[in-house]
């Protein structure tokens, strides 16, 4: 029996003998071959026989020359020669590992199979050769021969066995390198990727870090905060607290006002079938008021018609300082039919005349001229007085009837201040313009509690020498009258505008003042005989009036006109006439023709003539729409207190009473 080896050095030794064992075996004598060779010879041949014996009986150290050699298991000396089943793959950090687990792990076998009984035993490596037969005995040469030319082949054969199975197991064994190399390139690959992703990590660590920093900044700001908001809660809590108890509070007085409201809603409903009822009222008295408004409309309109639709006032202005005082008996104001709480509607005169005398030489006795009028304001009179006396004229025109109120006399005679008021402002002097204005205002106002709305446009112009003036113009039109026309306001219009004047829309008392400001500085004024400031035209303000009711549809409009004609005075042809004298005498001219032109009007309208000669005045042409058969117009005749004055007062109050004596006929609303 041979000494048992390990795997791995019987493989090498049979890849370091493959090829000498072919040789060898080549060189050993075939079955039936004849022996060629003597004893010696046989002796040499069999020497390499004995020599791969040695070698394969000798112990050879193997060193692995892969780095990572796969586990290989031993393969067991058997009868049989069995292959040796396959060790699974593993890997590693080195390869020793499992090669020392192989080898802990083999068991020990027979490298040769045993000797049949009755063979001769082979020499034994290191032993004592057997002793040599005698050259003779030939016999047992061969035998010898033959004995160990069958172990021979037996051991030929167990080694063909070996080598297969070693083969076998190198086959293998490379596959388990190609495998382990492949897998070495799969786990250096992983390798570079893992350190790849060492390096990331690292670099994620470092972001990771610097962000831990910050957020550790952080924490302590909002670790900050937190603390503001804790202190924050606690002190909302504090409030919170105060407000439950607040609530509870509102809760009970809540409770209390929902006890109360229930009432109040059950009295809601109650007042609600009240109100109801109420406003069915309401519509009824609507209805009625509505029947009202017209029914007083109607009655007003018949009670200026009672006292005529062209009225006469005579006012006597007050002696100024500076003034002679006039005789007593001078004018008197003989008292009405009721006795002395009657207002004065009569006017006696007293002239002297100191060219007519008695047949004795004494002069005669003063003559007496007594006048009859609607009404007669004495010296004494103010300007509420005139005013109330005018007011429910005034309110006609928002009736929708046309109003016209001219001041007419003498200059300085009081027409001016009657119409406009005195300077300074004093509520006390304001004239009949600012105080219509405002009662139209404030009856507007009443009336809208009864659906109606009032829109008011004014103008004011001037006719100067027959010329028309815009007095509200401004800039470089102001004082300049030649662009103002006269015409109609549209095709079949019977409606009369001042072209190029300004017409402007108001609505409180303070615009009508500022307009009245404008137009003072605006109108002409000189200096005349009886007048040391003396109005030279007649001055026409006139306030368009449209009034609308929607809820049933109804419209009316009507224009509301104030002239403060100019003063009017005799000629004496005797005067010696300068540049400011002639000037004057042209302007006297032209208010004293505008003003005949003016009664003539009257007188036509009174007689009710086919022709009324409008057009031969500026100022009659401009009031046709005031003068005619359907408006209200209401003349003041303004007399000086003045002795002096007697026979100019005279002709005024002579042309007032023929104005008196007309009759226009009815006026007419214009409604729509």
């Amino acid at each position: 029996m041979e000494p048992q080896r390990s795997p791995l050095l019987e493989v090498k030794g049979n890849i370091e003998l493959k090829r000498p064992l072919v040789k060898a075996s080549s060189r050993l004598p075939l079955p039936g071959s004849r022996f060629k060779r003597g004893p010696d010879q046989m002796e040499d041949a069999l020497e390499p026989e004995k020599k791969r014996t040695r070698v394969l009986g000798t112990t050879t150290k193997f060193a692995m020359s892969y780095p990572r050699a796969p586990a290989l298991t031993a393969v067991p000396q058997t009868q049989g020669q069995t292959a040796a089943p396959k060790v699974p793959k593993r890997t590693g950090p080195r390869c020793s590992t499992a090669v020392a687990t192989v080898l802990k792990h083999q068991k020990p076998g027979p490298a040769v199979p045993a000797k049949k009984p009755g063979t001769a035993a082979p020499p034994k490596p290191g032993g004592k050769k057997p002793s040599k037969r005698p050259a003779w005995d030939l016999k047992g040469q061969l035998c010898d021969l033959n004995a160990e030319l069958k172990c021979c082949r037996e051991r030929t054969q167990t080694l063909d066995q070996e080598n297969q199975q070693l083969r076998d197991q190198l086959r293998e064994a490379q596959q388990q390198a190609t495998a382990l190399g492949a897998e070495r390139g799969t786990l250096e690959g992983d390798l570079a990727s893992v350190r790849a992703q060492a390096e990331q990590g690292k670099r994620e660590l470092g972001n990771l870090r610097a962000r831990v920093l910050e957020l550790e900044e952080l924490l302590g700001t909002q670790e900050g905060l937190v603390q503001e908001l804790q202190k924050e809660q606690s002190e909302l809590q504090e409030e919170r607290r105060g407000l439950v108890i607040r609530l509870e509070e509102r809760e009970r007085r809540l409770q209390a006002s929902e006890a109360a409201l229930s009432d109040s809603q059950a009295e809601v409903a109650s007042l609600r079938r009240e109100t109801a009822a109420q406003a069915a009222s309401l519509a009824e008295r609507g209805e009625r008021l509505h029947g009202l408004e017209m029914e007083r409309r109607r009655l007003h309109n018949q009670l200026q018609e009672l006292k005529g639709n062209i009225r006469v006032f005579c006012r006597v202005r007050p002696v100024l300082p500076g003034e002679p005082t006039p005789p007593p008996g001078f004018l008197l104001f003989p008292s009405g039919p009721g006795g002395p709480s009657d207002p004065p509607t009569h006017l006696s005169l007293f002239r002297s005349d100191e060219r007519r005398g008695t047949l004795s030489g004494m002069p005669a006795a003063p003559t007496r001229h007594d006048f009859s009028f609607d009404r007669v304001f004495p010296p004494g009179s103010g300007q509420d007085e005139v005013f109330e006396e005018i007011a429910m004229l005034v309110q006609s025109a928002l009736d929708g009837y046309p109003v016209c109120i001219f001041a007419y006399g003498q200059t300085g005679s009081g027409k001016t201040f009657t119409m406009e008021g005195g300077p300074g402002g004093d509520p006390q002097v304001e004239g009949l313009i600012p105080r219509a204005l405002r009662h139209l205002f404030s009856v507007a106002g009443e009336l809208s509690s009864q659906g109606w709305t009032y829109s008011f446009v004014a103008s004011y112009v001037e006719i100067y020498n027959e010329t028309v003036r815009d007095l509200l113009a401004t800039g470089t039109r102001k004082g300049h009258g030649g662009d103002c026309e006269i015409r109609r306001a549209g095709p079949g219009s019977e409606e009369l505008v001042v072209t190029n004047a300004r017409y402007v829309p108001v609505s409180c008392e303070k615009e009508v003042e500022a307009l009245l400001h404008l137009a003072r500085q605006n109108r002409a004024v000189a200096r005349t005989a009886q007048n040391e400031r003396s109005s030279r035209s007649h001055s026409v303000f006139q306030l368009q009036i449209s009034g609308e009711h929607t809820g049933r549809g109804l419209q009316c409009g009507a224009p509301l006109s104030l002239v403060d004609l100019a003063g009017s005075e005799r000629l004496d042809p005797g005067l010696a006439l300068g540049p400011g004298e002639r000037e004057r005498l042209r302007e006297t001219q032209a208010i004293n023709s505008s003003l005949s032109t003016l009664g003539l009007v009257i007188m036509a309208l009174s007689n009710k003539e086919s022709h009324v000669p409008y057009r031969n005045s500026k100022l009659t042409y401009l009031l046709q729409n005031s003068l005619g058969g359907s408006a209200k117009m209401l003349m003041f005749v303004n007399i000086s207190p003045l002795e002096e004055n007697v026979s100019e007062s005279l002709n005024s109050l002579r042309f007032a009473s023929k104005v008196n004596q007309c009759v226009i006929g009815t006026a007419q609303a214009n409604r729509k």
